[in-house]
């Protein structure tokens, strides 16, 4: 294979939908930098958009027989990335709970950890139910929190805030769904 179909093939559309994700977390953090409606409307517009590739590149690739090693390791990290970072920045700014954050951030690393060692045993890696889920209340809670103001009558941060507490649920739960399925691979 030439240099240059490697490229393609490494950067093909679903590995660019995943890099979207990752390029979007600097331009967030940065309009969250100093949040007034229009910083926080584009973050929130940038956060959707890059929330919407997380469906999309997993798709294509399947479809498209474009699955990468890359891929499979990026995705997740990308999605880590974004949604972890978007809290910490939340949490700076005073519109959500840095403990409930931190509960949030820990679970997602130690369930990564998890993921390895189920990789390594050469294990099913699918989501559960609770970990999609999980995904859909935390991108449920972040747009709305993003948006933060009142739009058009209607209080964002107490619909993000509502989704926020949701997603603590399910991260918790999940998370120990996750240990509680593997935990004879941690015995081991």
């Amino acid at each position: 294979m030439q240099l240059s179909e490697r490229v393609k093939t490494l950067l093909g559309e679903p590995n660019a939908l995943t890099l979207f994700r990752v390029l979007s977390v600097p331009l967030i953090i940065a309009l969250m930098y100093a949040p007034n409606r229009l910083t926080c409307l584009l973050a929130g517009l940038i956060f959707s958009a890059a929330a919407i590739t997380d469906y999309f590149d997993g798709h294509l690739a399947r479809r498209k027989g474009m699955v990468t090693n890359l891929g499979k390791v990026m995705d997740p990290l990308a999605d880590k990335l974004l949604v972890s970072s978007t809290m910490i920045m939340l949490s700076a700014l005073g519109w959500v709970p840095a403990w409930a954050v931190c509960v949030i951030v820990g679970r997602e690393l130690a369930v990564t950890g998890l993921r390895s060692i189920i990789a390594q045993n050469e294990l099913d890696l699918s989501s559960s139910w609770l970990g999609k889920y999980k995904t859909g209340f935390q991108i449920a809670a972040m747009i709305p929190l993003l948006l933060h103001y009142s739009w058009l009558t209607i209080d964002m941060n107490a619909i993000g805030t509502f989704f926020f507490w949701g997603a603590v649920v399910f991260t918790l739960w999940s998370g120990i769904d996750y240990f509680v399925r593997y935990r004879g691979l941690l015995q081991a």
